[in-house]
């Protein structure tokens, strides 16, 4: 008996998932640096113009700390669209072609639509959980807020702020996991195949579904290098971004056939 997902693929005209094993995202980062190294100038810009505006959100929220919090958490729910420029690089470079930052961008605008609208919903999200994190903010948390140092020593220090770090952990979390579920594959998707955003989110979707450990694997991989790339003052955004662009490209292409 058929499960009842495989009619919604049937139904909405989805593109044949691959199960595949926990050991591909590793796979999956080793050609995404063939591919940053066969592209350097490409990939670096990209990643030093991510690291750069990166570096001037968290300068303005600063003094803002559950702004700076959201900022963090936020670039994970966008970062999918700004590496778009990065599968542009990949998906030529796999069909024996280099090409340039200008020529990456020129690949972007053949998708404007759907790129468009996929940019919204991930623009809506980002703006929900900045309101959100505001509200847990007011709600929870108990200390000085002056800054940053203040707030985290404030979190690290105290047992008076259990209860907001549960709540920003299991909401934030909950939230990441929609956003990446749908997000994960949705934009290579939309510039290799002729298709739309609702079709690129739920194959999106079912390929999480359909590899759940293996995805929730590559998740927390991507979560552990942007954090590196924080912890180094978005000095290690330069590359590690380009990686993690380039290696969802190689992602997606082992779980659409």
């Amino acid at each position: 008996m058929d499960k009842p997902y495989d009619s919604l693929d049937h139904h909405f005209n989805l593109p044949h998932i691959r199960a595949i094993g926990t050991e591909r995202p590793m796979q999956w980062l080793r050609m995404g640096w063939n591919d940053m190294r066969e592209n350097l100038g490409a990939s670096l810009s990209y990643g030093v113009i991510i690291a750069a505006i990166g570096y001037t959100i968290l300068s303005y929220a600063a003094d803002k700390p559950y702004l700076f919090m959201a900022a963090i958490s936020g670039f994970m729910l966008v970062g999918p669209l700004g590496a778009a420029g990065l599968y542009e690089i990949s998906h030529r470079y796999e069909k024996g072609e280099k090409i340039s930052f200008t020529g990456s961008i020129r690949g972007l605008a053949q998708n404007a639509d759907g790129l468009a609208f996929f940019g919204a919903f991930l623009a809506i999200a980002l703006i929900a959980w900045e309101r959100i994190s505001a509200i847990m903010f007011a709600l929870f948390y108990r200390g000085e807020v002056s800054n940053v140092t203040n707030f985290v020593s404030g979190i690290l220090g105290s047992g008076d702020n259990l209860y907001f770090l549960a709540a920003y952990v299991v909401v934030g979390g909950a939230l990441a996991i929609v956003v990446f579920a749908l997000s994960a594959i949705s934009i290579p998707l939309l510039m290799d195949r002729d298709t739309d955003a609702f079709t690129a989110a739920m194959t999106s979707l079912r390929a999480v579904q359909t590899n759940f450990d293996t995805m929730m694997l590559w998740a927390v991989m991507i979560v552990a290098l942007i954090g590196i790339g924080f912890a180094s003052m978005m000095l290690g955004m330069v590359i590690l971004m380009p990686l993690v662009g380039h290696a969802t490209w190689h992602a997606y292409r082992d779980l659409i056939r």
